[in-house]
């Protein structure tokens, strides 16, 4: 049983460059130099990377981020998962910056995967180093991205994560997205991952998402085979 199936966030939600589904109006008296939101979220599954976290089950999550001037950020996110070894729940905590360069959008940052109830010696914790950008396109959106742990999931030694992600609306209200990524890792377990979906936003602040998910590994067993997966998100 590959390690892989017991793992992750994304904060790009499952394992994507993260589109928004709806837009939190911004108020004119809010003068604040902190912009904090909050989101909580239900699906069908939880798919980190190509591969369910949850064993088929269904998740429910939720988070909180704070922005400073539209550059800097930091936030945590909570999900139920279930690996089969007692672990209950993921805890992410990140941070980083957003700097502008010309018309491309970077995000410079580093995540901490923590594991509420994980077994003792399990090394399940580690913590990933993240840089990624994106560019308009006409209506669409195109990003990559490069993820990097010294440290990775179970004691597995240096891992990098490759992703090329993009979007585009295809209506009002409607967005199509996807992304191909390629997960390295010094232990035996490499795999590549893709997935393709569409967002309809339900209101300003709630979003829903219909998504293919698939990996090139179906050999190490039933959690990296193609599913579909529907989710429901709600920002405010």
């Amino acid at each position: 049983m590959s390690l892989f199936r017991l793992r992750r966030h994304s904060l790009a939600g499952a394992g994507f460059a993260a589109i928004s589904l709806f837009a939190v109006p911004a108020f004119a008296e809010d003068t604040s130099p902190i912009d904090l939101s909050f989101n909580v979220g239900a699906a069908t599954d939880y798919v980190w990377r190509g591969v369910s976290q949850t064993d088929e089950s269904p998740q429910i999550s939720g988070g909180v981020d704070a922005t400073v001037g539209g550059l800097v950020y930091a936030g945590g996110w909570l999900s139920n998962v279930d690996f089969g070894n007692d672990t209950d729940f993921e805890l992410d905590l990140y941070a980083g910056v957003r700097p502008q360069l010309g018309p491309v959008s970077l995000d410079l940052g580093v995540v901490y995967y923590g594991y509420i109830n994980a077994p003792t010696g399990s090394d399940q914790d580690f913590i990933e180093f993240k840089v990624a950008g994106s560019v308009p396109v006409g209506p669409a959106t195109l990003g990559a991205g490069v993820y990097y742990s010294d440290d990775f999931f179970g004691g597995t030694g240096k891992a990098t994560y490759f992703e090329l992600n993009g979007s585009t609306p295809v209506a009002e209200k409607v967005s199509v997205s996807g992304a191909v990524g390629y997960q390295d890792v010094d232990y035996e377990g490499d795999y590549t991952t893709w997935n393709l979906g569409v967002g309809y936003a339900l209101t300003d602040f709630l979003g829903v998402d219909l998504r293919y998910h698939d990996t090139d590994e179906h050999d190490f067993g039933d959690l990296y085979e193609s599913r579909v997966v529907l989710g429901l998100k709600a920002a405010f």
